[in-house]
């Protein structure tokens, strides 16, 4: 049975995940509105990774004998005013979602929960890995942008971005 605040923290970590799926499908219909369907692709590859997520902590859950409370995921509200800003934005949101992980292992860790922080161990290479893809896509972009061959050559890479289903056991 899980510590009822480390299950709390996970549950609402399922809420973050979604979230993060709203949020990248609202950046990918920005880029799919202005012709970059690179960009879109992107972005949409992101939200099925993002509810994959969602989904896994869910599993996890279910898995430890917990309820899972769906709670309302709030709609995207964000403007931007250029290309770059929605890249800048899901760099700092994959921090975000990092140190709200990182919360959950330090409750986790408080707790001695070993199967927790065993199942977070994932996550926060997964982090790493997130945080990384967005820190580079800003700088491709940043490198590329005054060129708009170099952009067309960066929306084509970000093009051949595939989907793959996550391959954590739970």
């Amino acid at each position: 049975m899980l510590n009822k605040d480390v299950a709390k923290l996970l549950n609402e970590q399922i809420n973050k995940e979604f979230y993060s799926a709203y949020l990248y499908m609202y950046m990918a219909n920005y880029y799919a509105e202005q012709s970059l369907s690179g960009f879109e692709n992107w972005f949409d590859v992101q939200t099925k990774e993002e509810r994959d997520h969602a989904l896994l902590f869910r599993q996890y859950l279910l898995n430890n004998g917990e309820s899972v409370k769906l709670l309302p995921i709030d709609a995207p509200t964000q403007i931007y005013n250029n290309f770059r800003e929605p890249l800048v934005a899901a760099f700092e949101h994959e921090q975000f979602v990092t140190a709200s992980i990182n919360s959950i292992y330090d409750e986790a860790y408080q707790c001695k929960d070993f199967r927790t922080m065993q199942f977070l161990d994932w996550f926060i290479k997964e982090q790493g890995e997130e945080e990384k893809n967005a820190d580079d896509n800003i700088k491709k972009f940043d490198l590329f942008v005054s060129d708009a061959k170099g952009l067309y050559m960066l929306d084509n890479e970000m093009k051949a971005r595939v989907y793959a289903a996550p391959s954590l056991v739970i």
